[in-house]
């Protein structure tokens, strides 16, 4: 009886000891799993420093073109898209959109006031008299209708009366610009450019309609001239 209990008692202990290695063993490697030596934390950061971030924006804010029209080369990508997104026949989009930067700002106009005024009248240039080029409706009438050899020679000479005859004469804003661009309609007029501008601000069409709000033609130009003052007379 007493061997017996011996034996029973040597197979309790031998089972235990087995089982107690066991479970030691497995905790040992879950605790190698989850703990990196620093060399490997190190990699680890460094992999993951180059994993894209996008900060999460405050509430209201519009991330993305909004924050880099200031800069020139981003003006020129903005127009560009605009003129893609709604197919314009100017192309390459990519010169058109650095040429109509080119001559805004060598007039000191606003870099959308020309296509967004484009967009407006023809559709950037899809519905134009014949051999016009005539993009902005710049100097037709209902009996004359101005021509030019290029779409370059149209933008140059709008945008020259543009500062000449509206911006030069305080017509700083949009509205300002329609009772004199578009006697005919002014507010609808005023309407479209106001939301083409606004698109093109936040790079996106349905923020133009939402955001739709009239355009300070000076506020993306380096040096307001002293002559624009929204209080001078009109001419």
């Amino acid at each position: 009886m007493k061997k017996l209990f011996l034996v029973y008692a040597w197979l309790l202990l031998s089972t235990g000891i087995i089982l107690t290695s066991i479970a030691t063993w497995h905790f040992w490697h879950l605790a190698q799993a989850t703990i990196s030596t620093p060399e490997e934390s190190q990699t680890v950061a460094l992999a993951n420093s180059n994993e894209p971030t996008q900060a999460e924006p405050e509430d209201g804010e519009v991330q993305g073109v909004e924050t880099i029209v200031e800069t020139a080369d981003a003006r020129a990508v903005i127009v560009a898209k605009f003129l893609e997104r709604y197919r314009s026949p100017l192309k390459p989009y990519d010169y058109y959109g650095k040429k109509l930067v080119e001559i805004a700002d060598q007039y000191d106009l606003d870099f959308r006031l020309l296509p967004a005024i484009a967009m407006k009248e023809s559709g950037l240039c899809k519905n134009i008299p014949a051999d016009s080029y005539n993009c902005l409706g710049w100097g037709i009438t209902a009996t004359n209708t101005l021509r030019f050899d290029s779409y370059e020679d149209s933008f140059t000479s709008a945008a020259k009366g543009l500062r000449s005859k509206y911006l030069d004469h305080g017509r700083i804003t949009v509205e300002d610009l329609a009772p004199k661009y578009n006697p005919v309609t002014p507010e609808q007029w005023a309407s479209g450019v106001n939301q083409f501008m606004t698109e093109m601000r936040y790079d996106d069409r349905q923020l133009g309609k939402e955001r739709k709000a009239n355009a300070d033609l000076l506020e993306f130009i380096d040096q307001k001239p002293a002559a624009s003052n929204s209080s001078q007379t009109q001419d």
